[in-house]
């Protein structure tokens, strides 16, 4: 890209923002007689910039409200009532399934799945069938998910557990063997995250030893203990960037400027913490049992964090006033799991300003139960049947083709993918059959030569 169009965009940002609005303007020319115009080309080429300019320019973090109502698909709740259904099951498990991940690697789509069976199982979607099954650890396994790190930076596609049985461990699903084994836990690691910074290259455990270790993967050593927490550690989140300055990334310990690491645990607590000082910022307390999951929000939520209790109860908290600001009290039976959703809902048939404001969450109680952040009186909608919802996860499934057939924007469907404890422990898909609605605006000067496309944000 031109260094001049580099120039356009930042003093159009500086001169407008001291008018307390901004207005940029995104040049992309393509040579027509080199390449074909596609929106999908364009909306690759828009994702790349904000990617770029994320890295670049500390700024940038002012428009992640704004961006996503240009750039991202809109899926519309009440359609996902009225047309959702289940459409596949994947059988193989012999006990509860405590963990659920996704991942694309050489354009072939996979699951993998942690159980107290003591395995974690790896699944082929397109082909709907179990490629894998891995059995080292020695007891129930309670997490397992794909390593970007590996996929990135060696093209392999491998798998990181948590067990019972104190260790953790990575699997290369190709070649079938365990290719890595961290010890230091004293006890049960019960969740493990991968840090969105560098990419991926440090992991996060959390353990019923009542610490957060920080490991690096290329080394396979502990490089910090978070110590805090009166109890075991049941799960974590890490979150989006919290911060705009332009500070270097590869600063403390590991880097991770502006990045924080939530906890929740059996002594009822949420701890905050920052990862580059490694030292914890904030304790959040009102659940009346262990806490099983909590969820950073994101772009207009990332300031907010989403929890799920023993004590039957969804809790909604803002972090800037360490407040809880909603309780979700309609589960008669432990929360398992709790998730921002991709929805949106209307309101007087219009769209609340793109965002997302729909959550969900699994309980023992055999449900899987969708609430309005906005309010706490009904929930929108219950999906029922199940013994015992113990994961779920939103997950974007690219839908089949024939070869004759032209890709299009609708490529992909939101699926909704969960564990429980009942009929043979069964791995189930949920289709989420959205009416997909695009808010991505694009304005075109065509010539003979070049397509002008003009990327617009603005706010007032």
């Amino acid at each position: 890209m031109n260094n001049k169009f580099w120039k356009i965009f930042l003093l159009t940002k500086k001169f407008f923002k001291k008018k307390n609005f901004f207005l940029c303007f995104l040049f992309i020319v393509y040579d027509l007689k080199l390449k074909k115009s596609k929106e999908e080309e364009i909306q690759t080429i828009i994702q790349y910039w904000i990617r770029t300019l994320r890295i670049k320019l500390g700024w940038i973090n002012d428009f992640d409200k704004f961006i996503i109502n240009y750039v991202t698909t809109i899926f519309m709740f009440d359609t996902f009532c009225s047309s959702s259904k289940l459409i596949n099951k994947f059988t193989g498990h012999t006990n509860r399934i405590n963990s659920i991940d996704y991942t694309i690697f050489d354009d072939n789509q996979f699951i993998c799945s942690g159980s107290a069976d003591e395995t974690v199982c790896v699944w082929d979607i397109d082909n709907n069938k179990q490629i894998q099954i891995f059995r080292g650890h020695c007891y129930s396994v309670f997490c397992a998910k794909f390593s970007q790190y590996y996929n990135y930076n060696h093209h392999r596609n491998i798998i990181c557990s948590s067990s019972n049985s104190k260790t953790i461990r990575f699997w290369d699903v190709k070649d079938s063997k365990e290719l890595q084994l961290f010890h230091g836990h004293s006890n049960s690691v019960c969740d493990i995250e991968f840090s969105p910074f560098n990419c991926g290259k440090y992991l996060f455990s959390g353990s019923a030893d009542n610490t957060i270790r920080l490991w690096d993967i290329e080394t396979s050593k502990t490089l910090h203990v978070f110590n805090k927490h009166e109890g075991s550690i049941l799960c974590m989140d890490i979150s989006p960037l919290q911060n705009n300055n332009k500070k270097n990334n590869h600063i403390g310990i590991i880097g991770g400027n502006g990045y924080t690491i939530c906890s929740g645990s059996y002594d009822r607590t949420i701890r905050i913490w920052d990862i580059e000082k490694t030292k914890q910022l904030i304790v959040l307390k009102k659940h009346k049992n262990e806490i099983r999951s909590v969820k950073y929000g994101f772009n207009e939520l990332r300031n907010t964090i989403l929890s799920g209790s023993y004590d039957k109860s969804v809790r909604l908290w803002d972090i800037r006033s360490r407040q809880q600001i909603q309780v979700f009290k309609k589960h008669s039976n432990y929360v398992n799991v709790v998730e921002y959703s991709p929805f949106v809902i209307k309101n007087n048939n219009n769209i609340i300003n793109g965002n997302l404001n729909v959550i969900c969450s699994g309980s023992e109680d055999n449900t899987i139960r969708f609430w309005d952040i906005r309010s706490n009186k009904n929930e929108l909608h219950v999906i029922k049947g199940d013994e015992g919802i113990i994961c779920l996860k939103f997950i974007s499934l690219k839908k089949k083709r024939n070869k004759d057939e032209q890709k299009s924007n609708d490529d992909c469907d939101i699926n909704l993918c969960y564990g429980s404890l009942g009929e043979l422990n069964k791995t189930k898909f949920l289709s989420l059959n959205t009416d997909v609605k695009f808010n991505l605006k694009l304005f075109f000067i065509q010539s003979n030569r070049y397509i002008l496309l003009i990327f617009l944000i603005v706010e007032i």
